[in-house]
């Protein structure tokens, strides 16, 4: 994974993804990405980077946002094909898988509607900044590659509720920073300290790889409704408190990004999402700290994780019911202290969430070619500053 992250700072020219095409297999597709004798992207070599009647710098805000939400969306697809109440309002029901459900649900017994209520927004949200761009006359080509079948190539689950089908995005080898958890719990802001430690809330699962769904129904073996084997509680636990991490990144990211916006109506998209993000978090935050107390070694990562009972007796940067932002320092110390949506920070906010997707080991498995493409977004949005 570590070399994963380094990929992504090795691809200095932007738009070269787009421009020079990728290599597959032996053969390099370039000249617009040729698909048999179709080009996939006819446009000319600066199309990609138009904002059409937007500034570029709001184009490249959206179209980094919008693969934020494809690549939220494959997550959650997968999440609610196991474990989401079923039916086709967004993607096709599989039936779910009953166990994990049922291991879900120790943590709160609403646990699938609100998966699937979670799953539905990001898909809302990435149809939404798609159809704006283009009614905008702005380039969504690395959308629709993204989007495509291109990159889902990852393997998935194979249990029971599974769609069985490739995946952009990996679930079943995470390594899950937890310091979300206390961040929120501590009066500490990393605007203003960037070098701060927050400490972790789960013991080994910043470390290793983590299962957060089952990979077959071996990882439900032994399992029945109403008793779950402490293997499945890890997994659905390991799924909990990854929810969160997930939307606290959406929770800073938009904020982040809404400070650099020029046209109103941008801005007014930013700050109308985001918080659905914040929303989102605070309810995982608050699920996440039900996980019952449990050590768990994997079978196939050898990878071990403890959870302890968050509800009592813990010190207030872990006790589970605390899940209000704790006031911190905002914009300088002069200042009284502020509850706040943190970090907001806005130089390199996309690579940060480019950079903490791979740490967590959602790309295990991707091309080279996958991760420049998301570094050509991130690098075209971390360019857009506000226009006058």
């Amino acid at each position: 994974m570590s070399e994963q992250i380094s990929s992504i700072s090795k691809f200095a020219d932007r738009r070269s993804f787009l421009k020079k095409g990728f290599s597959t297999g032996a053969a390099t597709v370039g000249a617009g990405l040729l698909m048999g004798n179709a080009p996939l992207l006819a446009r000319d070599s600066d199309a990609d980077d138009s904002g059409g009647r937007l500034t570029r710098g709001d184009a490249a805000i959206l179209r980094f946002l919008g693969a934020v939400e494809v690549l939220e969306s494959d997550l959650w697809e997968q999440y609610w094909e196991l474990g989401g109440t079923q039916d086709n309002e967004f993607a096709k029901a599989t039936g779910g898988n009953p166990l994990y459900t049922d291991a879900l649900s120790i943590l709160d017994e609403d646990m699938a509607q609100y998966i699937h209520d979670n799953t539905d927004d990001e898909f809302s949200h990435a149809a939404f900044l798609r159809a704006y761009l283009a009614s905008k006359a702005a380039s969504t080509a690395e959308l629709d590659l993204l989007s495509g079948k291109r990159f889902r190539t990852l393997p998935g689950s194979m249990a029971e509720g599974s769609a069985g089908k490739g995946r952009l995005t990996n679930l079943t080898q995470l390594t899950v920073d937890t310091s979300f958890y206390t961040r929120y719990r501590s009066a500490e802001n990393p605007d203003l300290d960037p070098n701060f430690t927050f400490s972790q809330a789960v013991k080994g699962l910043d470390v290793g790889q983590h299962p957060a769904i089952p990979r077959s129904d071996a990882d439900t073996a032994g399992s029945s409704i109403g008793n779950a084997t402490d293997h499945l509680k890890a997994i659905a636990f390991t799924a909990g408190f990854h929810f969160a991490f997930i939307e606290q990144g959406g929770t800073s990211v938009y904020p982040a990004l809404a400070q650099r916006v020029t046209h109103r109506q941008v801005l007014q998209i930013l700050l109308s999402i985001g918080p659905t993000e914040t929303m989102h978090f605070q309810t995982w935050q608050d699920k996440a700290g039900n996980a019952t107390p449990l050590t768990d070694t994997d079978p196939i990562t050898k990878a071990t994780v403890t959870f302890v009972d968050l509800t009592q007796n813990q010190p207030p940067l872990l006790q589970s019911n605390l899940i209000m932002p704790e006031p911190c320092f905002f914009l300088n110390r002069k200042f009284p202290r502020c509850s706040i949506v943190r970090p907001t920070h806005t130089k390199g906010a996309e690579m940060d969430v480019v950079t903490g997707f791979t740490a967590d080991g959602l790309f295990i498995g991707q091309e080279p070619a996958f991760f420049e493409l998301l570094q050509d977004l991130a690098s075209d949005a971390d360019a857009a500053h506000r226009e006058i």
